[in-house]
Parts: C-alpha cells; structure tokens; sequence
C-alpha cells in the first residue's frame, strides 16, 4: 500500500521508501480530486484523477542507474494497455446510454499508463532503443491484471471522464444535424405540405399539424381548404416515433422521423428555449398532433409529448403542443346527428338513452373513416376539435417521465395495478369509465393525458401481450378459436382465408401477417411449440430444425380445429360467457373457461408495459391427474416443466429454477452421439453455432472435432460426431453436456397473467396457477349444472306439451279446425298450455344477462316488447301432420321420457362428477390423436428404396434405426454442478433483496403473434464458451534475466506515459527482482496539452 507524502516521495509501507523528486507534482495535490492506492503481489497501482489538465510533471529518478526516455513504446507497452483498455471498454459500453462507439484510441487519450517490469533480454528495433520489439511470449512473465485492479480502474473517475467525453461528442454530432439559420424554405423532405409563413415573420403564428400517416392528412389536406395554408403546414407520420427518452445516440441519429421533425419546425439541440424570444427562431409556433381515437393514437401522442418534454422541457410550458381531435362514434336519427369523442361517453349516453337501438351508430375507428365533407365541418368547428395541452407544474414533467422511463418499471407496475383496480371497482358498483373529451373540454394537462388516456393504451398493450389465466390465450389467439367454433368447418381451410374471416367475425384491427402468423404457432406441434394444438397443421407449420420459421406461406397450407379443441371448451359453457362488442358488433367472449389450465399446457410468453410474462408447458396427463387429486380433496402433486416429445431431462435447480439438458451418448473412443437439444434449441441453429466452430476452430480456439454427420429429421436430432480419442476423454472429463453445450437454464420469475377479473397478478409457483383456475372452474361447473337443469326443464316441458297436445288431438279433446289464431290461442292458454318454454326461458336467461352488463336500469325494451308479442305456441300450431301418426306421436313421447331421465340424472350429479366426465372423454380422445401422431412419423421414416432414373443412382429412405440412438452407446448423465447451484442461489437472492428485476418493458407496440418460439439456443447457456481443450506442449525451460533485463525505461507513448523501472521495493540487485509489474494510471481530462505533434513537452 502506497501513501504520498508533501515531501515529495512516494512510501511503501511494505518494502521502504523510493526516492522521487516530485517538486512540481507535488504543487498540485490540491486539485486531485481522490487517490486509491492498491498493492498485490503482482502489481502495485496509482489511480489518480486531477481536475486541471494544465500541470506539468516532471519525474527524476534517483538511483544507480540511469534514466532513458522511449518514445515509440514497445510491444511491452501494448501487453499492458490493451489489457487496461479492453477492461475499460466493456465498462463505458455498459453505461453508455448515448450508444456512440467508443475505440481504443479515445480510451487512451484519457489515461497514463506507468509500468515497472522486468523484461528478459529485450530486443528493439534500432540502437536508439525506441521501440521494444520483444513477442510477449519470450518476456519470461505474465503480467495478469486481476480484478481488484480492474474495479478500481473503473472506480477511479476514468470512466465517467469518457463517459462525458462521449455525450459531448453526441451533443456535437447532433447538433451539426440542426440548422441554426431559419430558412423560409426548405427541401428534401418528401410529403411536406409547408405552411407558406412558415420561416417568415409569423412563423410564431404557424402550426404544424403531424398526422398519422397518408389519409390521415388527406383528411387535413381537405380541411385546410376551410382555414387556409399560410398558417398550417402538414406532415404525416410513418407509424409511431422513437421513444427517445431510451434511445441511443445512433438511433437519434438515423431515425429520419425525428430529423424531419427537427428540420422543419427548426429546432436545436443546443437550445432550451426557456426565453420566450428564443422561440421566434423557430419555423412553427405550434405543433399539433392529428391521430386516430383509438388507444395507438394515444400512444404516438405520448411519444411525441416525451420526445419534446425529453429534449426541450421548456416548450411545453409556452403552450408549445396542442392536438387535434375527431369524433371516435356518430349517432344519427332523422336529421339529428350527436357526435362522441370517447367509448365511455358514448357508453353514457346509451344507458340514459331510450330506444337507443333505433339510432344508427357509426364508429370510427380510424382517421381515413372520415370524408372529405365531414373533415371540413371539422375545421369549420375548430374550436370544438382543437385540444390545448397546458403545462401544470412538476406533477406534469413526473407523470411524462413516469410513461416512458425505463427507470420507473416498479413506479409503472404500481400505476397500472391501481388502474386496473379502479376499473374493477367501478364495474362491481355500476360508475361510469372516466373519459376526457366531453362537451365543454378546451384544455388538457398533461398529467391528465397520460394518467386517463395514455394509460389506456399501457392497459391495452399488457391485454394484447400477455395472456389470461383463465383460457391461456391473448385476444389474437381467442379471436382465432372464436372464428374457427364460429365457422364450424368441417373441412379444412386456408390460413389465409381464415385470416380474414377471423379480421371480419371479431372485429381484428391489426395487421393481418400477425393474425396469419397466431394462426400458424395454434397449430405448431414440435418439440418447443405447443403440447396440445388447438389446430391441425395441414401443411408445412415448421418444424424444429428452424424453431417454425420454416413454415410455408398462408397461402399454401391449411388448417381446421383439432377433435381435441371442443373437448378442452365444451359448446355448453359458451351459454356461460361475457362476450364482447366492437364497433357495435358481437365478437369473442372476454376469456373462454377449458376444463384444464391451457396456459400451463401450451405455456405462454409475452411483454407488455411494465410486465413481462414467461411461463414453461407442463405435462397434460400430469396437470390431468392433479386436477382429480384436487376434486378428491388432495393437494396437487408438484410438477416439473415438461415439452411433448422432448427427450432429454428438465431438473429443478432452484426456487423457480430449472436446468434443461440435451442427450449424448459415447459410441467408441472416438465417436459421440447427440440425440437431443435442449428445449427451444432449434438444430440447424445449433449445428451452426456450436458445431462448425468447434470443427473449424476459432482464433482463440483450436478445432475440437474431427467430424460430424447427420442424421436427424424433421421431429428427431441425431448429430454422429468424430473426435480424438485424447480430446475424447478430455471433454468426458470437463463434462460433455458443457463441452457441447447440451444445457440451458429455464426461470420461472416472471408468472404474470390477467386474472378472472381482468387484473394482472403475479404468481409465484406454478401451484398458485392451478389453485386459482380450479376454484373457478369449480365454480363454473355449478353454474353449467344450473343452466343445464333450466334448459332441459325447458326442452322437458315443450316436449311433454307437444306430446300433450297430440295426444287429446288425437282423442278429440282439441278441435283447432275452422278456427281463428287468436281463438286457438287463447284455447290453449284456458287448457294450461305454456308459451314456448325454450324461448321463454332463453329469453329470460338473455335479458338478465344484458341487465347484469349494461346495469341499464331506464332501459325496458325487452320487458315491452315481451308484453306485446303476446304468448307463442307456434311450437305447437306448427307442428306438420305426421306428428299425428303412431310413429311420430312415439317418437316425441320417448324423447320426453329421455329428457326428463336426463334432468333427473344431472340434478344427482354433482360439480365435480361433470369435471370428471369431462376429464374423461378429452384424456380418451388424446390417446387417439397421439396414436394417429405416432402412425403418422413412422409412416414417414421407413419405407423402400426408390428406384432412380436410368444411369442415376436409387434414393433411399432414412430408415428408423438410422435416427434413433445407437444401442451400443453409453448414456451421459447430465448434472447439476456446484458451480450451478451457486449461481441460482445467487439470482435468487438477488430477488429477494429486489435487485433482480424480472419485469421487461415494451415502450412501443408490437403486434402479437402468438407463441412464437424464442430464437437461438435457449434463454441462457449456462456454459456459453466451454472448456478451451488444447494440445499439450512441453514445457519451456526458464531462463535468468540477462543484464539487458535490468534497463530502466521511461516511455511516452502518444498520450500515454509508461516509465519501466526495475523494482527497489528491496535492495536487491534488479536481475534478481521476482518477475512482478506495477502499473500506475494517471486519469487526465485533457491530454491535448501534454503532447504536440507527438513530442514531449519541455520540462
């Protein structure tokens, strides 16, 4: 350990005092800022950050030897360096948020490198000894940095002196992309409608109005043709902007979006535009944001809000933004036309409106609904459809940072949890949604927007992302299953046609790739994908050789529901559900009930807004058998993630905690055989990826393997690889799970899934999943039981009516003949006939659904329409003629008898004897279509040879032994290092103590695609690299340091200084020194004064 002291001497406490004339060193101490002093046995080092780069050093050494200065350096010099810079590199890219690239070169100019070291006969390139040119090798020691010496390096002020090296150097750059000239024209920037005073003197009074994309400005193209264009120019926009708040510098840079946005309003970075006078540089006065009234509108409202507020806060508080609205909902009647500019006020209106039906409603969902002679009357009104967005206070700038930083993932969580609280709240007691634009709205603060609008959209985003506990799915993948029970095809059909039909039942309003692509991962059947496919895969859906991305076009393969699919949602719980409505239309029901947990069948997987959810499949049998446990009163046994067909082991390592592993068999002495991957390892990406580099070898690496051979399928994996008896048992020795990177780890940390009541919730164990779908589901069954015994009541009495009536027809005790409808009808009433009980109690069943939905108490029109529809017994009256005969009259009197036998069998039964029966039949059917799966791969696996073309060689099959493992091979068994179990208890604490943060954050839509498999070899290899398995070499002898070992060296080397001095740490002569170096970084803020035109400085 190192102390210095004002006499001008730097102290060992370990080894004595080196004297060092520091006179003008020692003048500055007083503007170091701190000093860290470290010793080792292997280094002795010096961090010292100064304020001012304006000090000369001058360093004299005193000793029996003497002094010589080196001004090209030496490969010693980069043996050093190298290793402090890379260090240093991965450091500032960590925390470089601006994204500029940083060399090796920039590091150095901010650092001073002293290194004292023994080198064994030293080599240079001239007599001058300027340049050592001795290979590192022959040094005849290693100088290993350790990370002690690395932490501190990092500590010490070097770092953040790069760091803001680096955000100068982008503040530069971007703002060279600013003009500071105010042009009254500007070109190059395609589909600008320029207002013709922008620039000019009123370009105070100019408003520049952003659209959401090209009919969008059609629309306010066509209103500017009310209010002219010498004060509104037009831009549209491509989709959604950059949330810059996160972004990297080079993303900044190259984002033509924002460039454009700059160019044409005339913004600079350099400016804060806190003066209002500064304001008069700009190009518009004004921007105005024009996009639809839908929740993605919101969100580029948002990111245009946070990229001004991010960049130039001060605008806000001028009244710099402002937004243009359209109506979302048109009701006319006659000639009366009101007009809503939010669901929830539309949704008011109804409840208080009555005979709402007769009105005819229009939504519109996008800007390009909208007419040319409605966008007019829109711009005629622009007091009513213009928006001020006003600055509030600081309760403003937290709720833009609150959306759209990354810092505030927990702050998020929470905002989203009391929304979605405070809508459950507000549907248990009947409140009214909040809503913003109501008639008298002219102004809006930004904390409103973001807490009652944008917030919507995070809502939506999480919908759209992740899925429910309840049915497993996302609202993609339920508008897909809603169609295909919907069509009820029996034959199959086009995915793409499916698409549409699914974008026109359900009211879909995204791209149709993404909804043909939920289509496609629903049928999806290989290892990794789904355990149970809701759809059948006719056609190439992918296999697991490129993880499903291999599958055909839409427009080539087909599809229809699996027999499984109404066994797992049977038809009758549909009469259960709360279906939705969209655009006035009857869609997919807010979650469908299956009769087991589909979201641990099939898993699920997705990020949201401040939530992420990632959670494994599980054996179906086994979730199955724990469900009858459950229904018996047993607790659920625990279950371990399981994928169908995988072939390899899943161990627990932890709480949550799993470690995946692949197969591999030792043939011979030289040959291995890997027969399986580990799960979401797609082969090809494997034989890419491990394979060939460790065939072909790498830079650091030698080749490893000599061979390999394939012989997998499309749903086996089968690598046959050579190697060296010696590498052989080297890699047996390391481990060959870890030498070919056989095994991933999987966490289970992120169990986040919306809830019954639409409310995200976080699970911690897979139980806790099970446990919350069984009582529902519970539950659910009672209420089908009770639904069951009203319907069959109800078929029970129509039949027992029907076959009442035949029979005193036929006995004479009726005469309908020569008589009138209302005479008929008011004879059946006096005889005790009853108005057709099935519609009865349909109806009744449908009206107190919709008084339980739409809590619309005014609202009557059932009841009235009811009382003057009269009773109906065309039930009766409409039966044909052959009712009358034997056979008929027969056939209804037995089907009465069934049905009464039916209803008085299901009131016997209990919840649970349903759950079980339904158990039953979809376990006997999956034993079915998993034999027909099994015929189906043999089928493609054996077969004869193929006879070739004259003059060609015969084709053969891949026969079955030839993909299955060989019977001579010896199984690995894959284990559990220590190593393992340390890291897992590791990330484990972490997460108790809050650090891990196990949420991901999505700051910009993206639209679902189901579950499409993760890319590449799993989430996390747990030996990334692998063992480094070399070639013996023998051994090279010592040798003793020559006496042109001892030579002391001071170097100055572009902006680095190294001083190599031998070590007097003792008074030993320096041949016999231990082979040890110091290292002494000196950080400078500025080196430009030390050195000019690559000389030294004057002393």
């Amino acid at each position: 350990v190192f102390r210095t002291v004002t006499t001008g001497s730097i102290e060992s406490v370990h080894t004595g005092r080196i004297p060092l004339m520091l006179q003008p060193l020692r003048n500055s101490l007083d503007m170091w800022h701190y000093l860290i002093f470290l010793w080792s046995y292997c280094e002795n080092v010096l961090i010292i950050r100064t304020q001012s780069s304006k000090t000369q050093f001058c360093f004299v050494i005193v000793a029996n030897f003497f002094l010589f200065f080196y001004l090209k350096g030496g490969r010693h010099v980069d043996y050093v360096v190298d290793q402090i810079v890379g260090k240093l590199i991965e450091v500032v890219k960590k925390k470089n948020k601006a994204g500029v690239s940083v060399k090796p070169f920039q590091v150095k100019n901010h650092i001073w490198v002293f290194i004292n070291c023994l080198i064994e006969n030293p080599s240079f390139d001239s007599q001058t000894k300027e340049n050592m040119t001795l290979q590192p090798k022959s040094f005849g020691s290693k100088c290993q940095l350790s990370e002690k010496f690395f932490k501190a390096a990092s500590n010490c002020g070097i770092v953040e002196s790069i760091l803001n090296w680096v955000k100068f150097k982008a503040q530069t750059q971007l703002n060279k992309k600013c003009s500071s000239v105010k042009h009254s024209k500007i070109k190059g920037i395609p589909k600008l409608d320029d207002a013709n005073d922008a620039g000019g003197k009123h370009s105070l009074d100019c408003t520049l109005i952003l659209t959401e994309g090209d009919s969008a400005k059609s629309l306010a193209v066509s209103g500017l043709g009310v209010i002219g264009r010498d004060r509104y120019g037009v831009f549209p926009l491509r989709g959604k902007i950059l949330n810059v708040r996160e972004a990297s510098h080079k993303q900044i840079m190259e984002n033509a979006e924002i460039n454009n946005i700059i160019k044409i309003v005339g913004l600079q970075y350099k400016k804060s535009y806190e003066d209002p006078e500064s304001l008069k540089t700009l190009r518009y006065g004004k921007i105005m944001i024009m996009t639809d009234q839908d929740q993605d509108g919101s969100h580029i409202k948002g990111l245009l809000i946070n990229f001004i507020h991010h960049n130039w806060p001060s605008l806000l508080k001028h009244g710099f933004l402002e937004e243009f609205i359209t109506p979302i909902v048109k009701a006319s009647k006659n000639k009366q036309e009101l007009s809503f500019y939010s669901i929830p006020e539309f949704d008011e209106w109804k409840k208080h409106m009555e005979n709402h039906k007769a009105w005819k409603i229009k939504y519109y969902k996008g800007l390009g609904t909208s007419t040319a002679k409605e966008a007019k009357e829109y711009f005629a009104d622009m007091e009513r459809h213009r928006i001020l967005f006003r600055y509030a206070g600081p309760e403003d700038d937290a709720a833009i940072t609150l959306a759209f930083s990354k810092k505030k993932i927990d702050d998020r969580k929470e905002w989203l949890t009391n929304f979605m609280e405070d809508r459950r709240q507000r549907r248990l007691h009947g409140l009214p949604e909040q809503f913003l634009y109501g008639t008298a709205t002219k102004h809006l603060t930004y904390n409103d927007f973001i807490n009652k609008e944008l917030i919507l959209f995070s809502n939506s985003d999480n919908e759209r992302s992740i899925p429910s506990l309840v049915d497993g799915f996302k609202p993609g993948q339920r508008k897909v299953l809603y169609t295909c029970f919907k069509r009820n095809d029996k034959r199959e059909v086009k995915v793409a046609q499916l698409a549409g039909s699914v974008a026109e039942m359900s009211a879909y309003h995204h791209g149709e790739q993404a909804l043909m692509m939920t289509i496609v991962n629903l049928a999806q059947s290989f290892v990794g994908s789904n355990n149970v496919s809701l759809l059948q895969p006719i056609g190439q859906f992918g296999t697991r050789l490129h993880g499903g991305k291999d599958a055909a076009s839409p427009r080539y393969i087909f599809t229809m529901l699996s027999p499984l699919a109404r066994l797992l949602f049977p038809a009758v719980d549909d009469n259960l559900l709360k279906f939705l409505y969209d655009d006035n239309q009857r869609v997919e029901p807010e979650w469908y009930i299956p009769i087991i947990p589909m979201v641990l069948i099939n898993g699920a997987e997705g990020i949201g807004t401040g939530w992420a959810c990632k959670i494994p499949n599980y054996d179906t049998r086994e979730i199955v058998n724990n469900v009858r446990r459950m229904l018996d009163g047993l607790d659920p046994h625990p279950m371990l993630p399981n994928y169908k067909n995988f072939k390899g082991a899943i161990q627990e390592l932890g709480q949550n905690q799993y470690v995946v592993s692949g197969e591999i068999f030792v043939v011979d002495r030289n040959t291995v055989e890997i027969t399986e991957l580990p799960v979401r390892t797609w082969t090809q990406v494997y034989k890419e990826q491990v394979l060939e580099p460790m065939l072909n070898g790498t830079e650091k690496t030698p080749a490893l393997i000599s061979d390999y051979k394939e012989y997998h399928t499309d749903t086996t994996v089968k690598f046959v690889v050579k190697m060296t008896e010696e590498k052989l048992a080297q890699a047996e020795a390391a481990g060959l799970h870890k030498v070919f990177k056989l095994q991933t780890s999987l966490t289970c940390n992120s169990m986040v899934l919306f809830d019954h009541m639409g409310c995200l919730k976080k699970y911690e164990t897979v139980q806790d999943i099970l446990k919350e779908f069984f009582d529902l589901r519970l539950n659910y069954y009672g209420l089908r039981k009770e639904w069951l015994i009203g319907m069959l009541g109800a078929e029970s009495t129509k039949l027992n009516n029907q076959a009442r009536f035949i029979l005193e027809k036929i006995h004479g005790k009726i005469a309908i003949e020569n008589k009138s409808k209302r005479d008929l009808i008011q004879m059946l009433v006096q005889r005790g006939y009853e108005s057709d009980p099935v519609k009865a109690w349909k109806e009744a069943q449908e009206k107190a659904a919709e008084e339980e939905e739409m809590q619309n108490l005014n609202d009557d029109n059932s009841s009235s329409s009811g009382s003057t529809s009269g009773p109906d017994f065309n039930y009766i009256l409409n039966m044909s003629l052959w009712c009358l005969t034997k056979e008929k009259v027969e056939e209804i009197i037995k089907q009465r008898d069934t049905k009464g036998k039916d209803l008085g069998d299901l009131k016997r039964k209990s919840s649970s004897d349903l759950w079980k029966e339904d158990l039953a039949a979809f376990i006997e059917e999956l034993e079915k279509v998993e034999a027909q799966e099994r015929e189906d791969v043999l089928a493609g696996m054996t077969g004869k040879p193929i006879k070739g073309k004259v003059g060609k060689p015969k084709v053969k099959k891949l026969h079955l032994e030839e993909t299955m493992p060989s019977p001579f091979g010896r199984r690995i068994v894959p284990q559990i290092t220590s190593a393992m179990k340390a890291d897992a208890s590791k990330k484990l604490l972490k997460k108790k103590k809050g650090d891990l943060d196990t949420s991901a954050i999505k700051l910009e839509f993206d639209e679902e695609f189901g579950g499409t498999p993760i890319e590449g070899p799993g989430e996390e290899l747990l030996n990334t690299s692998g063992p480094v398995i070399k070639t013996p070499k023998p051994k090279r002898e010592k040798k003793e340091p020559g006496d042109g070992g001892g030579g002391s060296l001071v170097l100055f080397w572009h902006s680095v200084a190294l001083m190599m001095l031998p070590d007097l740490s003792n008074n030993e002569p320096a041949r016999k020194q231990p082979k040890r170096a110091s290292i002494i970084i000196i950080e400078l803020e500025n080196q430009s004064w030390f050195f000019r035109n690559g000389k030294i400085p004057t002393r």
